[in-house]
């Protein structure tokens, strides 16, 4: 049997590769000085991790980063061929492979700078390694009292010829809340941090710390590579920073779905679980496939915007497993027609922003939460153009 038309889904994310290529374009017009590297982890935010990395790479982003060894695999698997930054590695991982891949590694102590090392020996090839260091975030990162002991411990391992230390990193904790004390604490802790590399004899390829809110607000944090995030997929990284039309962004996301059911109910009729939502007289009530199995935020219940019938509506009542409730007051529709529950905003649909503001959350997690069994459907693909990078 031929697989459904994208028409005949349920519900789909559809991804529009051309708002990623523009997004990298716009970023990195925002730091002309330095190399992007485009975030692909979390299956590129939810976007799909090889359609949007070919993309990035098409717009030139010259890295891709992602968290897991798995994701960076399978660039490699795909055919990517260039510089590609992992860092989320836990004892075990997959550190020869990783090497024999010719990803970048990342180490923030001794335990990983040691498996590394191990993992170079047994693929018989030098380990591409970054250093991380924790300005300021208290999350991954080599504290700064350990720093010395691990640039030493590095450098011993690149004489050796087991390592090549091409990185020196770290993450900005406030970027998106711009003035934030913390920003210049962590500019300075990451500047002597390069101090003491230097002082140890590292001369790393990139030195790299701002996100996707430093690369749009903060030049003097781009030194050789910038690290966006969602915003290359067209999220802003926060209010205070802009929305994503005022910083020159698409979002590349459109989650629609069909309407399973209409149906007219009268008045004082319970709706969902629970009957936290009660009709206050007849009306039509709408069925969207979807619920909290999609990704769809359950705490979405009674507050989650949806465009139905060419009008914004709210979840009426509770978000359930598989679908939730629109009521349409006086308005009809019927089984089959549309819902958008969120796009770029540009023709009165919700955004992703809009269903953070309504649920207490970021933009990152709406996008990244719709699940797997959200089929993708990719618009603006670029064959043509397709580069994977260099080796």
């Amino acid at each position: 049997m031929p697989p459904p038309s994208a028409e005949a889904f349920r519900v789909r994310a559809e991804i529009d590769l051309g708002a990623v290529r523009s997004n990298v374009r716009a970023l990195r017009a925002r730091a002309p000085g330095a190399a992007l590297m485009a975030v692909v982890k979390a299956d590129a935010y939810g976007h799909g991790l090889l359609p949007c990395a070919r993309a990035a790479r098409q717009a030139g982003a010259a890295w891709l980063g992602t968290a897991t060894p798995e994701e960076a695999l399978a660039l490699r698997a795909a055919g990517d061929r260039g510089p590609v930054l992992c860092w989320l590695w836990t004892p075990g991982g997959p550190w020869r492979e990783a090497v024999e891949a010719g990803v970048d590694v990342a180490a923030s102590g001794r335990w990983a700078l040691d498996e590394a090392v191990a993992g170079a020996r047994a693929a018989g090839r030098t380990a591409r390694v970054q250093l991380k260091v924790d300005t300021g975030l208290g999350r991954n990162g080599c504290p700064p009292a350990d720093w010395p002991d691990l640039v030493a411990a590095a450098r011993a391992a690149e004489s050796e010829g087991t390592v090549r230390v091409t990185g020196v990193w770290s993450h900005f904790a406030c970027a998106d809340e711009p003035g934030h004390p913390s920003i210049a604490a962590q500019l300075d802790a990451f500047r002597e941090a390069l101090s003491v590399a230097g002082r140890a004899g590292l001369d790393p390829e990139v030195r790299h710390l701002a996100n996707s809110p430093a690369t749009l607000t903060l030049p003097e944090s781009h030194f050789d590579l910038v690290r966006p995030g969602v915003s290359v997929y067209g999220l802003s990284p926060s209010p205070e920073v802009g929305s994503a039309a005022e910083l020159g962004l698409r979002p590349a996301m459109t989650l629609r779905a069909s309407l399973a059911q209409v149906k007219r109910v009268p008045g004082g009729h319970g709706v969902s679980y629970g009957h936290t939502y009660t009709t206050p007289g007849e009306t039509t009530l709408a069925l969207v496939p979807a619920g909290y199995a999609d990704g769809i935020p359950r705490h979405a219940s009674g507050t989650g915007p949806v465009l139905v019938a060419g009008k914004p509506r709210t979840v009426a009542g509770r978000v359930a497993m598989d679908q939730f409730v629109v009521d349409l007051g006086g308005d009809t529709a019927e089984a089959g027609d549309e819902a958008v529950l969120f796009g770029p905003g540009d023709r009165g649909e919700p955004t992703a922003e809009d269903w953070a503001r309504a649920v207490g959350s970021i933009g990152y997690e709406i996008v990244t939460r719709i699940g797997a069994r959200v089929p993708r459907v990719y618009a603006g693909e670029d064959p043509a153009g397709e580069t994977q990078g260099e080796a």
